[in-house]
């Protein structure tokens, strides 16, 4: 079916409107990839983060625990007695609670003046 000469044509600015209309959809869709894709690396990223702190947390835990079997006195005997140490235990009627007395000030005054 062949248009009638008469009849008029759209004008140029409907297509440039049109095509601006569809430019700027396609830039909103564009963008709106982008910005879900960032989305989500940074949740990536909060979720590696979130991974590292618990295993720190495991980390402090794991060595506090083995800290505390170093430092337990039984084990400390044992292996004093497993290296053959001439360390013995002290009797708890020696043991004496001694208090120093207080810096002053004026000492370290005088210690750290050059004249």
């Amino acid at each position: 079916m062949n248009r009638r000469k008469s009849e008029s044509r759209p004008p140029a600015s409907v297509f440039i409107a049109i095509i601006f209309g569809v430019s700027i959809a396609a830039g909103g869709g564009v963008l709106h990839a982008f910005y879900k894709n960032r989305q989500v690396q940074i949740a990536r990223e909060i979720d590696a983060i979130e991974r590292r702190i618990e295993q720190y947390h495991l980390d402090s835990r794991t060595i506090q625990y083995r800290t505390d079997q170093l430092l337990n006195r039984y084990a400390i005997a044992e292996r004093l007695r497993e290296n053959s140490s001439k360390l013995r235990p002290i009797p708890r009627g020696v043991i004496e609670d001694v208090d120093s007395p207080p810096a002053s000030r004026n000492t370290v005054a005088a210690a750290a003046l050059p004249w």
